[in-house]
């Protein structure tokens, strides 16, 4: 996951964020990651646990970290900033109601990734692009199970900021091979998914191939 977008020349991209499942085994779940960061292209992998002690997301970082960042795949880790430097991750991604943009950027420095959780929110989104974050996060677009979505947004939103502004957007929330084109032709950069590629019947490696094959036929029209 490279710094902001593309430039003028070069196309218009759209690339996948793929987020862990909230609770896994690292030894048990790093085949299926090596599994789908080898079916096609991924940008991110963000590690996000809940219920964890710090000393099982340090395990979970030991193991899978090296697995994405030996394929040039960003690793980055959900809230933990002081945890995600110890740990060698590429960055971290904070929530509204997590460590703030500023205290985690002062953590990690200027060369980590820090990406911030906007909602639905415009306000949340500029006041975060402005202090330097290196995307921003909306969303849920659509229902998930894999947490309760307080926050509902639309399409414009993403179509509204990527016209104003050049920090990256991603989405997330509910995203699948069939109903991601809307999010990827209003401008989302990445699309975070989980149970779509986690869930996918035909395991995580057929997921990565139905979205990518979906944003490319989303892009060419």
């Amino acid at each position: 996951m490279a710094k902001g977008k593309p430039t003028q020349a070069e196309p218009a991209a759209c690339r996948l964020y793929l987020v862990t499942p909230p609770a896994l085994e690292p030894a048990a779940f790093a085949p299926l990651l090596e599994e789908a960061l080898d079916a096609g292209d991924v940008a991110c992998v963000q590690l996000r646990l809940k219920d964890c002690s710090e000393d099982d997301i340090r395990r979970a970082c030991d193991v899978l970290r090296p697995i994405a960042q030996e394929r040039e795949v960003a690793f980055i880790l959900n809230d933990h900033p002081r945890l995600a430097r110890e740990a060698g991750c590429d960055g971290v991604h904070v929530g509204q109601s997590d460590t703030p943009y500023r205290d985690a950027r002062k953590i990690l420095g200027n060369d980590a990734i820090v990406g911030v959780t906007c909602h639905d929110s415009r306000h949340l989104a500029m006041i975060a692009g402005e202090e330097g974050a290196d995307y921003v996060a909306f969303g849920a677009f659509f229902p998930t199970s894999t947490k309760t979505a307080e926050y509902k947004a639309e399409p414009e939103l993403l179509s509204w900021w990527s016209e104003l502004m050049e920090v990256p957007c991603v989405a997330i929330g509910g995203i699948t091979a069939e109903n991601c084109a809307p999010l990827v032709t209003a401008g989302a950069d990445f699309l975070a998914v989980v149970n779509a590629v986690w869930g996918h019947p035909q395991g995580p490696g057929a997921g990565v191939r139905a979205l990518n094959a979906a944003i490319e036929a989303a892009l060419a029209g």
